[in-house]
């Protein structure tokens, strides 16, 4: 048999780093649930705009029935980071996630990003109140986090950590799942790193609401698909993480579904790519011997 590219150039992992036994990369496909609170936490005057509420109602309305029904097709367990908003006001719907069989994951309470949080204590009420919300609704305490609008502080890993989190999914420096430390200081605690980025986020090529977010180009699903599989390929090639993030209420309509399901039937294709759930690859991360990545504010200097 002749040599492949591959075998001619073997993939290098992360020192400490490795998938299960057989596995050349993994593959997770995420949902973030936030129907209305992804408006309303920066426009609360939206709460009163039928029109955009109704946009964003699609997703548990529409959106999530329909992607369950496309996961039960291909028989993947996917993950939903679902707001504690989004679980007060749509429970049987979170409920139905759940009872799917699906990782329901914590994703803020009403969609406040890190940023607009004044301090510490801030922050960590929304992490509590979006943790009270779950569990008041569907009686899961979720182990998993992403943070609104992918904003993460210095300070939210330690945060994670004392709040019995396993893993985070919200970084973008790396192809290949880490540990990163809660700070500097030797010997300080770790949280698995599930990275992401932009590029595999739903939101950019397909959302517009005017005056709101988007430019109002809005990308064909064919246009998507054929992007996020280049990615796809790439990352099974240096043996990474596939992480693809859709929301409901944009991805969930009904062309965007349909070419969603061709590129799970690529990635189910894919010889040693194992698809799992968030949670089922941050265990088997947190088994490996990993050093921590220590992430170091930056002091800046402003020129005089």
């Amino acid at each position: 048999m002749m040599p492949t590219d591959r075998d001619a150039h073997p993939v290098t992992l992360p020192p400490g780093f490795s998938w299960p036994a057989g596995v050349r990369a993994a593959a997770c496909f995420t949902f973030d649930v936030d129907a209305e609170s992804a408006i309303l936490a920066e426009h609360p005057a939206a709460a009163g705009w039928l029109d955009v509420m109704s946009h964003q109602a699609y997703g548990p309305r529409t959106g999530v029935p329909r992607i369950l029904r496309l996961l039960k097709r291909r028989g993947i367990r996917a993950t939903f980071f679902v707001p504690g908003y989004t679980a007060d006001r749509w429970p049987d719907v979170v409920r139905a996630i759940r009872d799917a069989g699906h990782e329901i994951a914590h994703h803020g309470y009403l969609h406040e990003g890190a940023r607009s949080a004044p301090d510490i204590e801030a922050e960590e009420e929304r992490i509590l109140r979006g943790l009270e919300a779950l569990d008041r609704v569907t009686g899961v305490r979720p182990v998993g986090y992403r943070a609104p609008n992918w904003e993460l502080s210095y300070r939210t890993p330690a945060l994670l950590v004392q709040h019995g989190f396993l893993y985070d999914s919200g970084l973008m420096d790396a192809d290949h799942p880490y540990r990163l430390a809660t700070g500097p200081e030797p010997g300080a605690r770790s949280i698995v790193e599930l990275p992401g980025h932009w590029s595999l986020d739903d939101w950019e090529p397909y959302n517009y609401l005017p005056g709101i977010t988007g430019s109002g180009v809005i990308a064909s699903p064919a246009d998507v698909m054929a992007r996020w599989d280049l990615e796809l390929e790439a990352l099974v090639e240096v043996g990474g993480l596939f992480m693809l993030t859709n929301h409901p209420f944009v991805t969930g309509r009904a062309s965007r579904v349909v070419a969603l399901e061709r590129l799970m039937e690529r990635a189910q294709s894919i010889d040693g790519l194992w698809i799992a759930t968030a949670v089922e690859i941050a265990e088997h991360v947190a088994t490996l011997p990993l050093d921590a990545i220590v992430h170091r504010p930056h002091e800046v200097t402003p020129s005089p």
